[in-house]
């Protein structure tokens, strides 16, 4: 037997007593062109410097109006995801039809009705699949609704990332939101950290995903 062939054959057998996740492909799959245009319009957003907390905002261009003086928390996830989501040509619940006051909750039980399937959204099974859906450039949302309905829930976009599993698992993806602090880019296990157990940690919790196409051609 050749010096050439052994050497395979040694490395075949040391191949096979290792785990499938220690040579298997990315969780995740690679960002594709579409994954790094939806990228690029999350880091446009401007998430960072409007629907600040504690303003009184345009839901649409999230401009301060003006500021609270109640003493409470206002924040903007949903009204920043519902800005989104109309410049990409999606429709996902939003004012008229439903008031910025708890919107997070009632965009969480709509994307789950008849009405939100008719316009294109699906729920997906886990965060690897979300992740994986984000990669291509389809719209993904993790949404959390609070048990309590006099409580706001969240909701943010998931960013495309070549994450690992185990970051993944752990931490949870990468998110754009708006909220008690505004992130153009951190985990969900931190964004949404004001939310009881809306993430336990590989890959379970309250958090839910739903996706919906971009058509980049009228975005």
């Amino acid at each position: 037997m050749s010096l050439d062939r052994r050497k395979f054959l040694g490395a075949a057998a040391l191949l096979a007593t290792l785990p499938l996740s220690a040579y298997a492909l990315p969780c995740c799959g690679p960002v594709t062109p579409s994954g790094a245009r939806l990228l690029a319009f999350l880091d446009a957003s401007g998430v960072d410097r409007l629907w600040l907390p504690g303003d009184k905002v345009n839901w649409e261009t999230g401009a301060t109006i003006s500021v609270w003086e109640d003493g409470k928390p206002h924040t903007h996830c949903s009204a920043f995801v519902a800005s989104a989501a109309k410049r990409l040509g999606i429709y996902v619940l939003r004012p008229p039809e439903h008031s910025a006051v708890l919107l997070a909750n009632a965009q969480m039980g709509w994307l789950r009705s008849p009405e939100a399937a008719a316009a294109g959204w699906r729920p997906l099974g886990d965060v690897v699949e979300a992740q994986r859906r984000a990669n291509t450039g389809e719209l993904v949302v993790a949404a959390f609704e609070n048990p309590d309905p006099d409580r706001p829930g969240h909701i943010a976009i998931i960013r495309p990332s070549d994450i690992d599993r185990d970051a993944l698992l752990s931490a949870g993806p990468f998110v754009t939101q708006a909220g008690g602090h505004n992130s153009l880019s951190e985990p969900l296990a931190k964004g949404f950290a004001n939310h009881r157990d809306a993430w336990l940690g590989n890959g379970t919790g309250a958090v839910r995903f739903f996706v919906h196409p971009i058509d980049w051609s009228r975005a």
